[in-house]
């Protein structure tokens, strides 16, 4: 009798720890991940003082101060095939980017995604450009400066060249910009004040930013970084938390979203200190990073001096362009702006097949498919083994019950003399989970390249997958569609994850049942589990999943009939 209640409450407390990591992963993981999906693109949304309600109101209103800010006439204008926008000539601002490669969302392709805005926008993002006074014998440009232009509008290719006079001091700031994301700066002053003077340029970047709601475990948003050769990464909250931080020499920094970023990338001879800030005003948050020498330069009268050209990056975290940059500047852990996490050394290379299957298939939910294929290919050799190893044990099942059956009143001999059966047959009865094992890390790391690889965003499959890299959007609970009606995360059950506990059944029955009641009631419940959590996984990865299933079941029907044949 205690035994059968022992038994009784164990399984109660694996259904309870079910249930709870159902609940609790949509608490941690769905619910931000929905929330961030929905509200990627309407950041000035959460931006806005509590008690301002009407947002499609204040969305109007925002771009109507960006339109009026950026046709005042005193701005350059700039544009490639990859980016176009404007530099505020007060201020020496880069605070108007749009993305030309990338639409807001699938329904309205039209509509570009927005990197950089003005200061007065509720989204405001910019890069600002100038000089600190060694003493205060003379004052430097500073965000209110009308500076001069040479041109009206930058092409990639060409270089702009933006100037200050104040005091017999000249300042100018060259602006040249390449084929895809990157400016490239020279700050050059002219000492023509007749006194030797001590200043030093600097560069910062400042955002308003709200995605401390929003903070999640499955990438980094916030500042990052390499110092001493090292990937530095420091989050928002971090940031806010701490107020003001003195990070030291960086040679490249900047802040890091999901797809998207901005940074100041130092030349070789320059040591660049980094300061981080949060502050607020009306209510509103303000992040910024200051980029600038360790120390003011002396320059004597009738004399001038460059500081070199450093390079800013804002745009899209394309891989391969990260990497042509880091390879031809010399710009360390670049690459690694795309958050590949602890498994980089799988992730990588896994983002790397998949792109080669996209080249040859031209659909990156085929290439899944065919990347599925080469991992099961190269896994066989151990699948063999373990699933060669389940279907002995599952042969051996019925000597099992038969035991069960003799030591009915005495676990601990059942246990003894089951183990001294799979020790006759030479049966690992955890050999079977090997090929599982091995499958975890190459799933994580897929997961990440999905989630994280801007090439993933917007990537269509078939039918009523238009992006791979969001949640299946159709659910049983509202027929896949048919009925307009909101559903909570944890319903939309679409066809992709029914399809993938389907598929997890099937391979359950090919296996034998554990010889432990509980851990096989568990078992059986373990594709409803996964049903419910992988609601809000990626469709890409749920297409990973259910084939990777489908040809396992395929593998184990083949080895059964090689193994019955031998």
């Amino acid at each position: 009798m205690f035994d059968r209640l022992s038994q009784n409450a164990r399984l109660v407390i694996a259904s309870l720890l079910s249930v709870s990591i159902i609940f609790g992963w949509q608490i941690l993981f769905v619910e931000p991940m929905i929330k961030e999906q929905q509200e990627e693109m309407e950041r000035v949304a959460l931006t806005m003082p509590k008690d301002e309600q009407h947002i499609p109101q204040k969305l109007e209103e925002r771009n109507q101060i960006i339109s009026n800010e950026i046709n005042k006439g005193t701005r350059v204008k700039f544009q490639n095939t990859k980016v176009k926008g404007s530099i505020n000539l007060v201020g020496a601002r880069i605070d108007d980017l749009i993305l030309e490669k990338y639409s807001q969302s699938l329904e309205e392709q039209d509509k570009k995604v927005t990197l950089l805005s003005p200061g007065k926008a509720l989204d405001a993002y910019f890069i600002e450009l100038g000089w600190i006074a060694g003493d205060t014998s003379f004052k430097a440009p500073d965000k209110k400066a009308l500076w001069n232009a040479d041109k009206n509008e930058l092409k990639s290719g060409e270089t702009l060249t933006l100037s200050h006079n104040a005091d017999g001091i000249i300042y100018k700031i060259a602006i040249s910009l390449d084929d895809d994301y990157l400016f490239s700066v020279n700050q050059t002053v002219i000492n023509k004040s007749g006194r030797e003077i001590a200043v030093a340029p600097y560069a910062l970047a400042n955002r308003i930013n709200n995605l401390l709601e929003q903070n999640n475990f499955v990438f980094h948003e916030g500042l990052i970084g390499v110092s001493n050769s090292t990937l530095k990464e420091v989050s928002y909250s971090d940031m806010q938390e701490n107020k003001k931080m003195d990070l030291g020499d960086y040679s490249w920094v900047g802040f890091s979203d999901k797809y998207w970023l901005t940074s100041f990338i130092s030349h070789k001879d320059a040591g660049y200190k980094v300061k981080a800030t949060y502050s607020e005003r009306d209510n509103v948050g303000r992040f910024q990073i200051g980029f600038n020498p360790d120390e003011a330069t002396k320059i004597q009268n009738d004399s001038s001096h460059s500081w070199g050209h450093f390079k800013i990056f804002a745009g899209a975290k394309e891989l391969e362009l990260l990497e042509h940059y880091q390879d031809t500047l010399d710009i360390k852990l670049f690459d690694r702006a795309v958050d590949f996490g602890m498994l980089y050394f799988i992730t990588k290379p896994i983002s790397y097949l998949l792109h080669m299957f996209y080249q040859f298939l031209n659909n990156f939910g085929v290439a899944i498919l065919a990347l599925t294929v080469l991992i099961k290919i190269m896994l066989f050799p151990l699948a063999y083994k373990g699933f060669k190893g389940m279907n002995r044990l599952k042969d051996l099942q019925p000597k099992i019950m038969q035991l069960k059956e003799k030591f009915a009143d005495d676990p601990g001999a059942f246990q003894k003399a089951m183990l001294d059966v799979y020790k006759k047959e030479k049966v690992n009865p955890m050999g079977g989970c090997l090929p599982i094992l091995l499958q975890i890390p190459v799933f994580f790391a897929l997961y990440k390249v999905l989630y994280v690889s801007i090439e993933m965003r917007q990537a269509p499959f078939f039918w009523w997958i238009k992006d791979l890299s969001i949640p299946d959007p159709l659910s049983i609970f509202n027929l896949f569609g048919l009925i307009p009606i909101d559903l909570p995360p944890f319903l939309m059950i679409g066809i992709l994850p029914i399809l993938m506990s389907l598929t997890m059944f099937i391979q359950q029955s090919l296996n034998p049942e554990p010889a432990d009641p509980v851990q096989a009631k568990v078992m059986k419940f373990l594709p409803v589990i996964l049903l419910f959590m992988f609601t809000s996984f990626p469709s890409g990865l749920i297409i990973y999943w259910t084939w990777s299933n489908i040809l396992s079941i395929a593998q184990q029907i083949f080895i059964k009939r090689i193994s019955t044949k031998g």
